[in-house]
């Protein structure tokens, strides 16, 4: 095998295999993928192996959070995804563009080309929606998306009560408005998880001028002269070089993208200097502006018989489900993490949704530091904020590839974010305690209701409430002095460099992250082909 392609992508994640299969559509390209994780993993096509691996070592990075006194000096847990298809291997499956709003406000902050007209194009491009839909939605494109068709009479005691309240039901919250509450659009089809693999890299393995390697973890970017010239890549403890003739994107997220630059030498002199690595280009904004979306969750006991995960994954009931799994791709492990969303305002005044609800038919509790179903029937409803303030970083720690970088959230750090987590535990708890969701919902077991105060309530979230897993920003787009890639997505000062994935983020957008990402994977490979 040839050690020299026209395109090196780093990272296979939801960018990398959009990326890798738009580059190589072209007969005229060599590309190469790196996977620093494996190929994939037996339980990856069953929607409900989130539950599964997200602690499995062979298929999660396992990242943790530094304690800090904002999250009561707790270590938060960050799982992200070491396979072909990264986090959209493991994750919830939950499918949202976000609002127009967040990609208005990327443009207007001087990124040219990111308005929510000029990305529609590009996701359309990646959607195959599975249901009637206006001209705004994408019926044609390799990621086949559909709508949750769990009928749990919880679900329509919130409808109901969201009716009372005036909260409309939305039967498309990835069309021209996002408010309401909604049954969860899922990458899910036939029962079968939809991941950036499936649906980008599956179709296309007989194309021989893509190289897809896993196992190998890039170690760094050899740049000369200003310009990308080759990565190193650690393999079975062996270093190689892989020499690029056209570009290096990197697509490894958004901690594993600043962890590459800076021990390529990109980033601010201050972090390098102190590790011992040369400074090949001074970039202060790698690793900064750091937001995720940290969510409380608010948990009700279920008095109905039969509603709840923790029922149905238990005893006869359980071997029922991985029956009807396996003959007929049914039931509840065919189903997302969170089957219904509620994109809602704290402020009948906000000109959008500022909150995001997660209703989760089942009970979590923690064993020895792992996540287990809870013996008892429960509902989790979880709350984030949709555009948080808070800013973190990201920066490594050694020049050692293969030690983690320290991850530091910040979370909490702004009176705005206390305050919209503060209103919506209250707005959850109105929701779940109406009359038409108490017919079978009980007890509120966590946090209890003697926390009613709003000192209590933010002590409670500042104790257990967690990431939801959409870390962004830390290569940001944009023309500051913080930036680190431009509007085309070029790493600033160093040629034939780029970087797409969540990393890029100037803003997080209000939803989950995943459709972004391959939307930005989609729009990279535009500019590339379209020498931009």
């Amino acid at each position: 095998m040839s050690n020299e392609f026209d395109y090196i992508i780093v990272g296979g994640g939801s960018a990398g295999c959009a990326l890798a299969n738009r580059l190589s559509s072209s007969k005229n390209n060599n590309v190469l993928l790196l996977e620093a994780g494996n190929t994939y993993h037996p339980l990856a096509r069953m929607p409900v192996s989130f539950a599964m691996l997200i602690d499995n070592p062979k298929a999660n990075w396992r990242y943790r959070s530094a304690p800090e006194a904002g999250t009561s000096n707790r270590q938060i847990p960050v799982p992200r995804g070491k396979l072909l298809g990264g986090s959209s291997s493991i994750n919830g499956l939950v499918y949202v563009r976000g609002q127009k709003l967040d990609y208005d406000i990327w443009a207007q902050m001087g990124n040219r080309g990111w308005s929510s007209e000029e990305v529609l194009p590009y996701f359309k491009k990646l959607e195959n929606y599975q249901h009637d839909c206006d001209h705004i939605r994408g019926k044609r494109g390799p990621v086949k998306i559909s709508q949750v068709n769990d009928r749990n009479p919880i679900y329509q005691a919130l409808f109901k009560t969201g009716k009372r309240l005036g909260i409309p039901f939305n039967n498309d919250y990835n069309s021209e408005e996002q408010e309401g509450f909604a049954y969860t659009q899922t990458t899910i089809f036939n029962g079968e998880r939809m991941s950036a693999k499936v649906a980008y890299l599956d179709p296309i393995k007989s194309r021989t001028n893509l190289t897809v390697i896993t196992n190998s973890l890039v170690s760094k970017v050899i740049i000369k002269n200003k310009s990308a010239e080759a990565v190193e890549v650690l393999k079975n403890n062996k270093k190689q070089l892989f020499y690029a003739n056209k570009e290096v994107i990197i697509c490894s997220g958004a901690i594993n993208s600043p962890q590459i630059l800076e021990l390529s030498g990109v980033g601010n002199p201050n972090v390098l200097k102190k590790l011992g690595i040369q400074l090949n280009h001074q970039l202060n904004g790698v690793g900064e502006n750091l937001r995720d979306h940290i969510g409380p969750r608010i948990v009700y006991r279920i008095n109905e018989p039969g509603l709840s995960y923790n029922e149905r994954a238990r005893g006869f009931n359980l071997i029922k489900q991985v029956t009807n799994y396996f003959f007929k791709r049914d039931g509840f492990l065919t189903l997302p993490s969170a089957p219904v969303l509620g994109f809602l305002k704290t402020k009948p005044e906000l000109a959008s949704p500022d909150i995001q609800l997660h209703f989760i038919p089942y009970r979590v509790v923690l064993e020895n530091g792992k996540r287990k179903l809870g013996k008892d029937p429960g509902i989790t409803c979880t709350i984030n904020q949709n555009r948080p303030d808070s800013q973190g970083s990201i920066h490594i720690k050694s020049n050692d590839p293969q030690e983690y970088p320290e991850i530091k959230f910040n979370f909490l750090s702004k009176s705005s974010d206390c305050e919209t987590l503060i209103s919506g535990v209250k707005l959850i708890r109105k929701l779940m305690n109406s009359p038409e969701v108490q017919k079978y919902c009980g007890e509120e077991v966590q946090p209890g209701t003697q926390t009613s105060s709003d000192e209590e309530i933010l002590k409670f979230i500042r104790d257990k409430a967690e990431t939801l897993y959409h870390p962004s920003g830390t290569c940001k787009m944009g023309n500051d002095k913080m930036s680190v890639v431009d509007n085309k997505l070029k790493v600033h000062g160093i040629k034939n460099l780029r970087v797409a994935d969540a990393s890029i983020m100037p803003t997080l957008i209000s939803g989950n992250t995943n459709g972004p990402c391959m939307m930005i994977g989609e729009r990279c490979a535009d500019f590339i082909l379209q020498n931009n």
